[in-house]
Formats: C-alpha cells, sequence, structure tokens
C-alpha cells in the first residue's frame, strides 16, 4: 500500500493569535506530517505566520503538563483527577466558608480567548465563585478600547474596526500589525492587506517611537515621544474644528456631543503639543488636512496607545476622529462587525465602577479590578483579603507591573489552583495544576475574534486529534471547578450542571423580545440543539439564534453547527455593513461622542501637558521605556517551542546611536535599566529603529526563576521588562502603564 493513501487532511483555525488563520494539516494516522497555511479559507487564503505551523511541536512538547500535579513537600506530583479535585475542595470550601468568595481572586489569562472553553465556561466559574476579586489579562492590554466603546456606543464590547479592504487612508498609531498579525481589528494577512491599500492608490501613515516592521513599509513614518500620542490625537481633533473640517457623514443624524468635543479640545492646538509629542506642527496640521480629504480613511491605535496614562483618552480620540471626519460606520472607515454568535444587547447604556478595590480603592470595570493591584490584595491583612487565587491559562508573574512583587505575593497565598499547560512562572506557586488540552485535541470556533474581525465570517474547526489518554476537556475541569467554589462539591453531576447552565441560557432567550427565540417552548429549543453537551452544544444554540442563522426552522438555509461543518473552509458572511443606529446599545439610541467621564479627564491631560511645558530637563537624557513584539512570539507561553525562539537573541535593549555613544555603550555590551519599580540587566543592540531618547524591551521575557519546568525557555530566558513598571494606571480603565516608563540607563 502507497504510504500515500493513508494520509489525511484536516483544516483547522490557528489559535495562537488574534488573525485566525486557516491551517491545512496533512497527517498519517493520527500524527502531523504538515502544517501550511489553507488556500481555500474564505478569510486567510493560505496565509500563515511561523507560529502556526508549530502547533506539531507544541502538542509534542515533552515539558507540556498533561495529568494533574499536586504539590507536596514542595515538589509536584502526579494525581488522579478525582484526587486533584478532592485535595482543592479540602483546601477551599473551608477558606470561603470562613473568609467569603471575595477572599478568592481569579485570574485569567490572554490564552482563554482562544478556546471555546474559556469563552464560555470562564463565565459560569465567575458567576460560581462571586468574587469581586477578578482580574484578567485585559487590564495589561487593551480595557482603555473597551471603556471607551462603552461610554461611546453604549457597551464595552461594541467595538469599531478599521474596514482595511476598502479604506483609501490608514492612520496607525502604537501598533505594529506585521509583528503582531493585528489586534483589536481581526485579519489574516495584514502585510497583504496594508500594501493592497498602497497598490489601489491609498496612503499608509505609522506613528510609532520605533521603526517597526510596520513603519518600514509605509508611506510615511513619524517619531513620537512615547506616551503622547493622546496630544497628537487630541491636536489633530482641534485643527478639525478650527478649520471647519468637520463631517459627520451618514452617521450625522445619530450622533450626540460634538459641539461638546469640539470645546473640550480647544486647548490642544499643535503648536502647543509639537514639543511634547516630537511632532512638527505643520505636519500635525497636515495630518488633519489628509484625513478629512480622503474619500474614506480610518484610524487605528492598538497597545502602544493603550498602556499608558490616558489610554482611554488615546482609544477615545481614535474613534472621535473616525467620526468628526464621516469615517463612523462607512465602508472603508471604522465599521462595526456582526459576528455569526452575536446576540440582541439591552440598550441601556453601560458604566463603570459598581464597586472598588479593597486596596486602593479602584473602580470595577467590566467586571474586573486593575490587575496592577492585585499583589497588594493578597498581602494587606483585613476583611476580604485574598487568601486564595485561581489561574485560568495566565502568566501574571511575566506579564503584569511590578511584577516581581506579585511573584512575592503569591507565596504568601494559603491556597492555589492553576490551569494550564506548563509549570511556568506563576503556575509553579500552586498547589494544584490541572491541565487542559493542547489546540489539535480541541473543537475550535472564534467567539472572541468574530465580534472584531474586518470581514463576516464563520469557521468551526472539529479538533484534529484524539484526546490523550485520561484527559479531560478543559469545559469539565472549569465546570468542575465552578463545583467547588459554589459549594456542589467535587463530586457533583457535570451533566446535569452543564445542562442547568444550558437550560439557563435558554430559557433567558425565550423571555427576550429581541430573541430570534422569543416565546418559543425552551424545552423544545433544548432538545433540537445538536453538539451534545459542552460547547459545542452552546455554540450551535448561539449561530442557530445569531444574525445569519437558522433560528430553529424559521431561516432553514441559515447557520448551525451541522452547516458550519460542512464547510471546513469557513463561510463568509460579506464585508462589513452599516450598522448604526441598531448596533448602538446606548440609553439615547445615539453615539455619545462626549461622555461626561471622558471630557472630565481632559482636565488631567491638560494640567499634565502644563507640567510637560514646565519641566526641567530630567535626568540621563530623559530615557523613557516601551515594549516590542516580534512575529514568532505571542507573549510568554510560546517561548518553549525550539523553532521559535532560535536563531538572534531577540530579548535586546534597543537604543539610539546617538544615547549609545552617550552613555558610553556598544552592541557588545549589556546595559543596566532602573526604574522606581526595579532594575534589570539585558544586552544591548544599538539601531537607529530607535528614535532618540527611547530605550526597548519586548514583553514576556524572563524565564529564569527557579521551580519552572520551561526547558527550551530556560536556555534562552530573557529579561522581565514588566519589572520595571510600576503601579501607575489609567484612572477610567485600571489599565496598567507599561510604556512611556521613565528609566536611568548605564553600562551594566
Amino acid at each position: 500500500m502507497n504510504s500515500e493513501d493513508t494520509m489525511r487532511l484536516a483544516f483547522r483555525t490557528c489559535p495562537l493569535c488574534e488573525a485566525t488563520c486557516g491551517l491545512e494539516i496533512s497527517l498519517r494516522e493520527d500524527a502531523v506530517v504538515r502544517i501550511r497555511g489553507d488556500r481555500d479559507d474564505v478569510f486567510s487564503r493560505g496565509f500563515i505566520c511561523p507560529k502556526g505551523s508549530t502547533l506539531k511541536q507544541l502538542d509534542a512538547d515533552p515539558d507540556r503538563v498533561r495529568q494533574p500535579l499536586i504539590k507536596r513537600g514542595g515538589r509536584f506530583e502526579p494525581a488522579a483527577w478525582d484526587d486533584a479535585f478532592a485535595h482543592i475542595a479540602d483546601r477551599l470550601a473551608p477558606l470561603i466558608a470562613a473568609h467569603g468568595p471575595n477572599a478568592v481572586a481569579l485570574y485569567l489569562g490572554n490564552p482563554n480567548v482562544h478556546t471555546m472553553s474559556g469563552a464560555l465556561y470562564n463565565r459560569v466559574l465567575i458567576r460560581a465563585l462571586r468574587s469581586r476579586n477578578l482580574y484578567s489579562a485585559s487590564t495589561v492590554d487593551q480595557m482603555p478600547k473597551h471603556v471607551s466603546s462603552g461610554l461611546m456606543f453604549g457597551h464595552p464590547d461594541i467595538i469599531p474596526v478599521p474596514d482595511i479592504d476598502r479604506s483609501d487612508y490608514l492612520l496607525m498609531l502604537g501598533a505594529n500589525p506585521r509583528a503582531s498579525n493585528g489586534s483589536l481589528a481581526t485579519a489574516p494577512d495584514w502585510p497583504g492587506r496594508l500594501d493592497a491599500i498602497q497598490e489601489r492608490g491609498g496612503r499608509v501613515v505609522v506613528v510609532d517611537p520605533r521603526r517597526s516592521r510596520t513603519a518600514k513599509a509605509a508611506d510615511e513614518h513619524l517619531f513620537i515621544k512615547p506616551g503622547t500620542d493622546v496630544y497628537l490625537l487630541a491636536a489633530i481633533v482641534h485643527v478639525l474644528f478650527d478649520e471647519g473640517l468637520i463631517d459627520l457623514g451618514p452617521a450625522a443624524d445619530h450622533i450626540n456631543g460634538v459641539d461638546a468635543v469640539g470645546a473640550a479640545t480647544e486647548a490642544f492646538p499643535p503648536e502647543r503639543v509639537a514639543a511634547i509629542c516630537g511632532i512638527k506642527a505643520a505636519t500635525i496640521r497636515r495630518l488633519a488636512g489628509e484625513l478629512a480629504a480622503a474619500n474614506t480613511a480610518a484610524v487605528y491605535g492598538r497597545i502602544g496607545t493603550h498602556t499608558v496614562r490616558f489610554g482611554t483618552l488615546g482609544a477615545w480620540l481614535v474613534d472621535v476622529l473616525n467620526t468628526v471626519t464621516g469615517n463612523l460606520d462607512r465602508p472603508g472607515g471604522a465599521m462595526f462587525p456582526r459576528a455569526a454568535h452575536e446576540q440582541p444587547r439591552s440598550k441601556r447604556g453601560w458604566s463603570t465602577g459598581r464597586w472598588t478595590s479593597r486596596v486602593g480603592g479602584y473602580p470595577e470595570v467590566r467586571g474586573e479590578l486593575p490587575v496592577t493591584g492585585l499583589a497588594d490584595e493578597i498581602t494587606t491583612p483585613g476583611d476580604d483579603k485574598v487568601r486564595a487565587l485561581i489561574t485560568v491559562a495566565g502568566n501574571p508573574v511575566l506579564s503584569t507591573p511590578h511584577s516581581d512583587r506579585l511573584d512575592a505575593a503569591l507565596g504568601q497565598l494559603d491556597f492555589m489552583v492553576s490551569v494550564d499547560i506548563y509549570q511556568n512562572e506563576t503556575t509553579r506557586h500552586a498547589d494544584v495544576i490541572l491541565p487542559a488540552p493542547p489546540a489539535l485535541r480541541r473543537p475550535h470556533y472564534d467567539f472572541a475574534f468574530g465580534t472584531l474581525s474586518v470581514r463576516n465570517v464563520a469557521n468551526y474547526s472539529p479538533a484534529v486529534l484524539p484526546a490523550e489518554p485520561g484527559a479531560e476537556p478543559e469545559w469539565r475541569t472549569l465546570l468542575r471547578l465552578a463545583a467547588v467554589v459554589s459549594g456542589l462539591g467535587p463530586d457533583a453531576d457535570l451533566d446535569q450542571f452543564d445542562d442547568m447552565v444550558f437550560a439557563t441560557l435558554v430559557e433567558r432567550a425565550v423571555g427576550d423580545p429581541a430573541s430570534a427565540v422569543h416565546g418559543r417552548d425552551a424545552t423544545e429549543i433544548m432538545g433540537a440543539t445538536a453538539g451534545g453537551r459542552g460547547p459545542e452544544r452552546m455554540l450551535d444554540y448561539l449561530v442557530r439564534v445569531g444574525p445569519y442563522g437558522e433560528g430553529y426552522g424559521r431561516q432553514p438555509d441559515g447557520l448551525s453547527l451541522e452547516l458550519l461543518r460542512r464547510h471546513p473552509h469557513g463561510i463568509d458572511l460579506g464585508p462589513l455593513r452599516s450598522r448604526i443606529p441598531g448596533v448602538l446599545a446606548t440609553a439615547s439610541g445615539k453615539v455619545e461622542l462626549a461622555p461626561e467621564m471622558i471630557i472630565g479627564d481632559l482636565a488631567r491631560l491638560e494640567s499634565e501637558l502644563a507640567r510637560l511645558e514646565a519641566a526641567a530637563a530630567p535626568r540621563n537624557g530623559g530615557m523613557v521605556l516601551i515594549g516590542r513584539r516580534h512575529l514568532r512570539s505571542n507573549n510568554s507561553w510560546m517561548h518553549n517551542i525550539d523553532v521559535l525562539v532560535k536563531g538572534k537573541e531577540r530579548c535586546t535593549l534597543q537604543i539610539n546611536p546617538e544615547d549609545a555613544d552617550r552613555l558610553g555603550l556598544t552592541a557588545e555590551d549589556a546595559a543596566r535599566v532602573t526604574s522606581p519599580a526595579g532594575t534589570v540587566t539585558a544586552p544591548v543592540e544599538v539601531t537607529t529603529d530607535i528614535m532618540p531618547g527611547v530605550v526597548s524591551l519586548p514583553h514576556g521575557w524572563g524565564h529564569d526563576l527557579p521551580g519552572i519546568e520551561l526547558t527550551v525557555a530556560s536556555r534562552r530566558p530573557g529579561v522581565n521588562a514588566n519589572v520595571l513598571a510600576g503601579d501607575e494606571i489609567d484612572p477610567l480603565s485600571g489599565n496598567a502603564v507599561l510604556n512611556g516608563i521613565p528609566v536611568e540607563v548605564s553600562p551594566a
């Protein structure tokens, strides 16, 4: 028999970043032979980055946790699932009984948004735990965008994305999609899409303190002082009002607060902010004119504009610019995706601050508290002190500010449980580690990124490989944790629990006049839903009642899980379409361009501007630190795959030649970098790609701590840049300040 006769192909969406590229996987029996881009995928058309081809290595990684581990005598020992959960119940149940649910904190890491179980069943765990101490990677990443969107459009997940496939002009700040593959704007092959803008005669302008891969390929790159994007954006808005260039476009009748925005930005003319942000006033006025004159244009700001002192103001001003140039909700501008699983939203608006943190008084945002404050919640005595922690697919010891302090705080916990595939810098503190299946052994659907996609598509991927012996689906692990913290115990009937969760979802929908199944019999709906138990049943239900769904018989040609199964390359639901006013969830039913909380924060911005204008020259030439991303890296958890980290050292301190000469540094040196929060030593990389006065360290490194089991990562540990980040946050969102950190740099 020819060996080719035993080969089979499987298709799935890559879950390693936000791009959602389709993969074609060749297998011989249950062994992966090759992974390449799926040329028939309706969205990615064969595009793939270096990460996507490494799912085989991730699956085979000998360091990956494959069975529960219980720490005994300071060492992890393999355990049966029942024994692990019995141990968790024995420790958590008395703690909750004695101190209440707020004594248990929950941290959710970035990989959760890349899994069906994380997207659906973490919600069950959150509700079961009933703790106010909920933390996630969102407050070191993107919370400013959720806040500005929630206040402007009525819900924190109603986020407009740049319609780059039809745009003539793209102004991009703090983003490097040629390395990151895009974020909060899901699109496979960002490089090809950016090239297409230029090929059709359009223009791409990149504003960044570093000449990134994206900046090098742009029509224009403007260096900007880190953390000052907000002044540039405010000045562009000022010019548009000052020169009579405001045009609200087709959304004009559905926008409140335009005049208030004009008045609020009067204090930020280009001539005032030019020296602060490092961009000439004439250039700022030219950018404003180009945005106003373009047939279609979009402004897009990402992590460099969010992880700064005025992150929410920056996120808001991006959408203000899209609005006042007539590009909001217009093809080629900033538009609202319509995901296949989207559900109706109530029109009541959105707010923050339903409760505050025990230490620091930080307001709740989207049900979360700033992860910057987690260490203090653990170490500060008093009622509701955090005594136990559950982490799900997160590594906050590397990814959060003042991370050395959090590392020390985790050692003071009474109990800790981690759901993770590695014994890493965070999970080494756990008393129990519960493994999750790797990507190839679980089904996949992008709940998060369908709501952020630059084109409406739907794609479901079944598991490519069978479950490993003794493995548990992640959704059952999360459900069992929920049973423990809610008092049902470690031996609860999980099938019955899951049925109850699903029944609650359906019963709520049949009572909602806006639902596609309003007034229907809930028992009938549940009986007709496919997928068995778990996330596939929920997926079938959500897409059937979604905007393209078959509605349980009402639209026979509509979407269902079965239809998605029959289309392994995905289903193209078409380009983005105008959705205002229907998409809005504000109480007024209109875009609230000037939310009171945001307008109020402009006074803080103006005060800071005045302080900067009067400031004397800082020590050390005013060096500030920024982060950076690399195409082969996705935060900390992919550093244990040899093919992704081999080659030239990437955890380097990038510094401009002028600064290197002034400070006595060369490419053969190591540099000591010190902030008020800490000190690290890193190898020097001298490059003109970074502007004078700025240094850059990548995110997610520092794999040199004792107790980790990361063979590859430990050989190339790098340094943890977040040791240098302090406690400062953007007060509106609670997002950590990770960019624009003042530092001293000297030879090591």
